[in-house]
């Protein structure tokens, strides 16, 4: 979608836009949500950050999505000049002087990877990072920025964040603090419920294990990602956390079926599983240890940069290796 069909869209009389969801989970999905709402969202992002009128907001995110077109609503709410960039892995190359940038983290990890253009992302006055995880070795480059960056919470139901945590500087912190409109529990099975009345209808239940302490809380992983081997379940994101200072090619932890275990972890990678295989059992406790290890070309990833689970699982339970034992082959 261009800005202009998204103008048209945003100025015509219907109460209604159309976004489809990330397909993180799933192939993605089409849904309505309320202009209403999302000016709300817009006005509470921009109030939280203290945007002002003619700061400059960076659009690099695909209109297709809520990320994308929130940028848009933002600087339509708050009177933001909106420089618009082609969606693209370095949204950096020919930019000024930016007030308010949204990023994927690997137009973030990117951008780092060229002298001009790291200076460009340093320069941000407020940077907000959503639509993955950020691993250890990207906080770390992001730690000593002299601006605010951020890591965002939140989804298409949630019209883009409800809750930030500070990336940099003394408020740098594991916690995300909702805003103010937004409270949240934990269901029964420990997964986060959102009440954030402004920007959604009802109370949302999200398929996210989260940890509470004092109103602000922590993601440990999905639900859906929880691999249960053998009576132990494992959250596949915690292997991954991990793992991530330990292998520099780019890898997920994916699951099969097993008759023996009912589950069994398996590790892709996009490089050497025998190296991965050596790293796993010096890293990780004996029972989180994968049991079957594969090469793969490329790790899947959804059209905004998150690990697609689903096609990962298809990778894994295409394999013929047995998982009685540690195996380690190739797919292409």
């Amino acid at each position: 979608m261009s800005i202009k069909e998204f103008l048209e869209e945003w100025n015509s009389p219907s109460p209604y836009v159309r976004v489809q969801t990330s397909g993180s989970t799933g192939a993605p999905k089409p849904m309505l949500v309320e202009k209403e709402r999302m000016r709300r969202s817009a006005r509470i992002t921009c109030d939280f950050l203290g945007l002002r009128e003619g700061d400059t907001a960076l659009l690099c995110m695909s209109l297709d999505y809520i990320a994308g077109k929130m940028m848009v609503v933002r600087a339509i709410e708050r009177g933001l000049r909106l420089l618009t960039v082609a969606p693209s892995g370095h949204p950096l190359q020919h930019t000024g002087d930016i007030d308010f940038a949204a990023m994927v983290p690997m137009q973030v990890y990117n951008s780092l990877q060229v002298p001009e253009e790291r200076q460009r992302l340093m320069a941000i006055h407020h940077l907000i990072i959503g639509g993955g995880a950020i691993d250890v070795s990207l906080a770390a480059e992001l730690k000593n920025f002299p601006h605010a960056v951020w890591s965002t919470y939140g989804m298409t139901e949630t019209l883009s964040h409800i809750a930030l945590r500070r990336l940099n500087g003394p408020e740098t912190s594991e916690w995300y603090t909702p805003f103010d409109t937004v409270s949240v529990s934990l269901s029964d099975d420990g997964c986060l419920v959102i009440d954030a009345p402004e920007v959604c209808p009802q109370r949302l239940v999200t398929n996210d294990i989260a940890e509470i302490k004092q109103g602000v809380f922590r993601i440990l992983g999905r639900k859906d990602n929880v691999i249960c081997s053998g009576g132990i379940k494992i959250q596949a994101e915690e292997v991954e956390r991990q793992l991530q200072s330990h292998l520099k090619a780019p890898f997920l932890i994916s699951k099969r079926k097993d008759e023996k275990f009912g589950e069994v972890v398996v590790l892709l990678t996009e490089g050497d599983p025998h190296e991965a295989r050596e790293v796993c059992e010096r890293v990780l406790p004996k029972y989180h240890q994968p049991r079957v290890y594969l090469h793969i070309p490329r790790i899947p990833l959804t059209e905004t940069g998150k690990p697609a689970r689903k096609e990962a699982e298809r990778y894994s339970s295409s394999s013929s290796e047995p998982a009685s034992g540690s195996t380690a082959t190739s797919l292409s």
